[in-house]
């Protein structure tokens, strides 16, 4: 019997690796093993894989390659970010602007240092998850030395004004720290056009590896380092180089620079035959039609099923996400959801596409 394998529509959970990111990344486990750290020719031939990527990686973003820090994921990166610019600046304020829409990793970050005496202002957002630049300038106050807003919510695709974000920052001179995990390859972003002063995102977005991520910080922010060790990564992160993960992540980004164009009309073409055949056969309602969305990500409103049955009910057909958690077999709704007060939210599924 052939076996039935379901299309797999979570690419806004993890993207399947390139193979010609893999092709990239294979010599660095095997031929060129070295230490990136050691001052021999296997050791200086990663080095200089270290270095290329981190290049492309600036490609991509348009800053400086030195400007580039390699973490595990997003998720060390927004604690390195945060953490480590609340506690190296105590002397500039205690007040972080974020949102409530914001990924777990940097909702539970601010919730940690509000238990060591920072305050956080949560803003609100509007029914299409948007914030008010009025009110996030009228939350600034003496003692705010950090705003921290995504670029594009991971479950939702709603784009924040993140150019116009950033100018209030550097017009208010305060530190703008931007997620942009499900913009990079899928939207436009640019360091310098978009004022941002830290950047990060993980490779497994991207068609790159899990495990690795990118943190940018420009050159004149100062950090506390999360993990000491060796002085690797001009001492804010210690630890061996994971050489053939960060060879690939490079290449993803190259890959992704290079076929912007290409891929953004693929995915937009998909969404639109996957928003057609939801709505034309009276299956569920497409979210956020009314303003630009990121084209990976479609959030839809199921009519007459709750997602958690409907996904099982078509799990041989294609996988994709609720707009639920799961925890202990106790199923919460989404805080995204919740902030937004999507009507039925136990209803809403998120299927984001891949090229």
């Amino acid at each position: 019997m052939k076996k039935i394998t379901p299309i797999y529509l979570d690419s806004s959970s993890t993207s399947k690796v390139d193979s010609r990111v893999l092709d990239e990344m294979l010599p660095y486990f095997t031929e060129y093993f070295g230490n990136a750290s050691s001052n021999h020719l296997l050791g200086k031939k990663s080095k200089e894989a270290i270095e290329k990527s981190r290049t492309q990686v600036a490609n991509i973003l348009n800053c400086d390659s030195k400007e580039i820090i390699f973490t595990s994921g997003a998720t060390e990166s927004i604690n390195l970010a945060v953490k480590g610019y609340s506690e190296a600046n105590l002397k500039k304020g205690n007040h972080i602007i974020t949102v409530k829409t914001e990924h777990k990793a940097l909702l539970s970050t601010c919730e940690y240092l509000e238990t060591k005496g920072h305050e956080i202002t949560y803003l609100d957002v509007d029914e299409n998850g948007l914030i008010s630049l009025e009110e996030l300038d009228n939350s600034i106050k003496e003692n705010t030395l950090l705003i921290a807003i995504m670029h594009v919510n991971n479950e939702t695709g709603v784009i924040q004004p993140i150019k116009d974000i950033g100018m209030l920052c550097n017009k208010k001179n305060i530190t703008f720290f931007c997620d942009a995990t499900q913009a990079l390859g899928k939207v436009k972003v640019d360091i310098e056009e978009y004022f941002i002063d830290m950047l990060c995102f993980s490779g497994h977005k991207l068609n790159g590896p899990k495990g690795i991520g990118v943190l940018y910080k420009k050159h004149d922010i100062q950090l506390t380092p999360l993990i000491h060790g060796g002085g690797q990564e001009k001492g804010l992160r210690g630890g061996t180089y994971n050489t053939p993960l960060i060879a690939g992540l490079g290449k993803a980004c190259e890959i992704a620079k290079l076929e912007f164009k290409e891929n953004t009309l693929e995915l937009n073409s998909k969404r639109q035959e996957i928003e057609r055949y939801y709505e034309s056969n009276n299956i569920g309602k497409v979210n956020f039609k009314n303003i630009i969305t990121a084209p990976h990500i479609i959030s839809i409103t199921l009519n007459n099923f709750e997602a958690e049955e409907y996904l099982m009910l078509k799990s041989k057909e294609f996988v994709a996400s609720t707009g639920s958690a799961c925890n202990s077999e106790v199923i919460e709704i989404s805080h995204v959801l919740k902030a937004m007060h999507i009507k039925s939210p136990e209803k809403v599924i998120r299927i984001s596409i891949d090229n």
